[in-house]
């Protein structure tokens, strides 16, 4: 018996997908879809803080960088939360009072990601790729150790 397969039609457009109300864990857009990170567990959630820390505490005294987690970077027609973004002291965004933004919308100049158990390495490395040719200078992807 022939088994019928439909397409999936109900895309949606960049402008609308940032408009949708953030998740969590946090969505990503790509092509018209929407795919939904995997909640982080333990091992992944000590990674992310401890890396992110550990970069400020060395970055951030000689105004040289600065890392944010899960931070929503649109990139070209893609939006994506690397686990870790890090820019550049200088280019970090700031307000008239001299205060982080919220809402940024310049691409980090280093990501790193973290691959999680359940996520494909193939899809993060192809993430990873679309960032450094979309304006990120620099991509990481480290893997726990099991």
């Amino acid at each position: 018996m022939p088994i019928a397969i439909q397409a999936q039609t109900n895309l949606i457009s960049l402008k609308e997908f940032l408009e949708l109300p953030e998740t969590k864990p946090a969505s990503e857009y790509s092509n018209g879809h929407i795919s939904q990170k995997t909640m982080p567990q333990g091992k992944h959630s000590k990674l992310q803080v401890g890396l992110s820390g550990w970069i400020n505490l060395r970055g951030e005294p000689n105004c040289l960088v600065y890392a944010l987690t899960e931070l929503r970077c649109t990139l070209s027609e893609r939006s994506i939360v690397p686990d870790i973004a890090v820019f550049a002291w200088d280019r970090i965004p700031v307000d008239g009072a001299g205060e982080i933004i919220n809402k940024i919308t310049i691409a980090p100049n280093w990501i790193i990601e973290i691959l999680s158990p359940d996520r494909s390495p193939i899809q993060t490395i192809e993430k990873i790729s679309f960032a450094i040719k979309n304006g990120i200078k620099l991509g990481w992807l480290i893997a726990e150790e099991e």
